[in-house]
């Protein structure tokens, strides 16, 4: 035994002290792409090119107040990767967006890899993020000054009595799912609750329509609430548009507690530009949606 003993001791020496495990990375909301004085529709134009080359797709393009754009775009393999998980559906859309900013144009997009943790999804995103940076360019991640690990974004709240991820708002249901469909096109078309359609994408292989939706009214308005949240340097105007999906029957949303602080989670709960400034927005956001569907008042 003492023989055997002396040998591992030997061993474990020669080795050298055990390796720490590796620390996990941290990932952040958002993706700057480029920042450069340009003109705003010739480098949208340059995105869209770049991102038809790289083999992404176009659901939808959004202006929801001047000098800034976002382009849903999405794939199959994106749309494969959200049907795949239930509830994940939400990340079948992509966001890359360009922001005039006084003398330059920011092209940022959404973090696929950040979302896919926040989503709680099974696919590996990492490619899609690799694929949008080679089309787009990558400068750095951004949105939170120390990032969110995949383990804090698994359980992601902004604290004790907000609501996670897999807490989103039932806005209404339909005896199946074309019904409800019905129901929120028709809703968009006639601009209720002050909305608009941006995008439409079905999921393959399951009863899921992922609706884009502009807001323009009131304490709803993307504007309003950008206007108190997104006031840094480095727009971050890829956290819209907000989406209505339509599963099965139900047409549900993530919760504007959680939708608007995962995209900015180092917003503070009080003062300027803090989430006091927008208290207002997330029953004013559910009452458009319930407008919508015709649920609301």
């Amino acid at each position: 035994m003492r023989r055997l003993s002396s040998l591992a001791l030997l061993l474990a020496l020669l080795a050298g002290p055990a390796a720490a495990p590796a620390a996990e990375v941290a990932s952040r909301p958002f993706v700057l792409a480029s920042r450069a004085p340009g003109d705003h529709a010739a480098v949208l134009l340059e995105v869209q090119a770049r991102l038809g080359a790289a083999g992404f797709q176009v659901a939808g393009r959004y202006e929801p107040y001047p000098g800034a754009t976002v382009l849903a775009v999405t794939s199959d393999f994106l749309k494969g990767a959200a049907a795949a998980v239930p509830g994940a559906s939400y990340a079948a859309a992509q966001r890359v967006t360009v922001t005039t900013v006084g003398d330059e144009i920011q092209v940022a997009f959404s973090n696929p890899a950040y979302m896919q943790r926040a989503y709680r999804m099974r696919t590996d995103l990492s490619g899609v993020g690799r694929a949008l940076a080679a089309a787009l360019g990558r400068l750095e991640e951004y949105g939170s000054r120390s990032g969110l690990t995949a383990a804090e974004l698994k359980g992601y709240h902004y604290m004790v009595g907000m609501p996670y991820f897999d807490e989103p708002v039932q806005i209404a249901a339909f005896p199946d799912h074309e019904q409800a469909v019905a129901a929120v096109v028709a809703g968009l078309a006639a601009g209720r609750g002050g909305t608009r359609q941006v995008y439409r994408i079905d999921l393959p292989g399951t009863e899921d329509a992922l609706f884009g939706v502009a807001l323009s009214e009131g304490c709803s308005g993307d504007a309003f609430l950008m206007k108190e949240i997104d006031f840094k340097p480095v727009r971050s105007t890829a956290h819209l548009p907000y989406e209505l999906l339509v599963s099965g029957g139900k047409v549900l949303t993530l919760h504007a507690k959680f939708r608007i602080a995962v995209n900015f989670p180092d917003l503070s709960m009080m003062g300027s530009h803090s989430f006091m400034g927008i208290r207002c927005a997330p029953d004013a956001i559910e009452e458009a949606f319930r407008r919508v569907t015709g649920a609301g008042r």
